[in-house]
């Protein structure tokens, strides 16, 4: 399912466990803040990840602070602190700014850790060698099963850049994810294929995959940059599981651009 909402100042909650998490497992919300407003995190039972979208802010938690500045997400690299429960955090705004949240139950203690550029992972995929460039994308990945065994969930970003595809070709897999969307212009947006349904994805809009092949494309002259969040099952993690729709698994092949160029040899 799809759905988008108007924002305000404060926490906008798009999903709250045990309420309305649509299967996900997750709490999933916007904090928005303006300069000097402050706002508190502490859950007795959730891990929590506070990944900055856009403004300049002090972190503060345990013993230590963090001031991170993020003018938006496609020209400038993510910081994201990462908690375990009982941990109280503190964010104050320096200027305007909006933190993409993500919360799960784990009753597991671990080092608590703020993300900044040069720890996050960065994947180049889709180069012009795969289908003419038709699925360029930077894929960046906070932590996952591999980096962060201890969390029950996975967190990353993907820079969708304006007129192609991810997370394609189309796939599935058991663990519930949710897309949080951002687009670099305020009338951007895109289409996104999931749960068997087709949807017009726009900006501060999230979709949630807890079943079928999923698959995302940004409209021509509009990138896009969504969150990507995964819930572990339990006893069953999500370790990079990628089952592809059978019908186009072939799009893998190393000769599947040879259509492509005969095609446009014929226009």
């Amino acid at each position: 399912m799809y759905f988008d909402k108007e924002v305000g100042r404060g926490y906008n909650a798009y999903l709250t466990m045990g309420e309305n998490d649509h299967e996900t497992g997750m709490d999933v919300g916007l904090l928005v803040m303006e300069p000097g407003d402050e706002y508190a995190f502490d859950e007795p039972d959730k891990e929590i990840a506070l990944d900055l979208l856009q403004g300049k802010a002090e972190f503060a938690w345990d013993d230590q602070s963090c001031e991170a500045e993020r003018p938006d997400t496609f020209h400038y690299d993510a910081y994201c602190l990462h908690v375990c429960r009982g941990t109280k955090v503190t964010v104050r705004a320096i200027t305007h700014t909006e933190i993409y949240v993500q919360m799960t139950d784990n009753d597991r203690v671990f080092d608590n850790r703020m993300y900044r550029p040069e720890d996050v992972m960065v994947q180049h995929a889709g180069n012009k060698g795969e289908l003419m460039g038709c699925m360029r994308r930077e894929i960046k990945t906070f932590f996952d099963y591999e980096s962060a065994p201890w969390s029950n969930m996975v967190l990353g970003e993907v820079l969708n850049f304006p007129g192609k595809w991810s997370s394609y070709p189309p796939h599935h897999h058991p663990q519930p994810e949710v897309y949080f969307y951002r687009f670099d212009y305020p009338d951007g947006f895109g289409a996104g294929f999931g749960n068997g349904n087709i949807y017009k994805t726009r900006h501060n809009g999230i979709s949630i995959i807890n079943h079928g092949f999923h698959s995302q494309t940004a409209a021509p002259g509009y990138a896009m940059c969504y969150m990507w969040g995964i819930r572990h099952l339990p006893g069953d993690p999500w370790r990079k599981t990628r089952i592809d729709d059978p019908e186009h698994a072939w799009l893998w092949e190393p000769d599947a651009n040879e259509h492509i160029f005969h095609m446009e040899g014929e226009q």
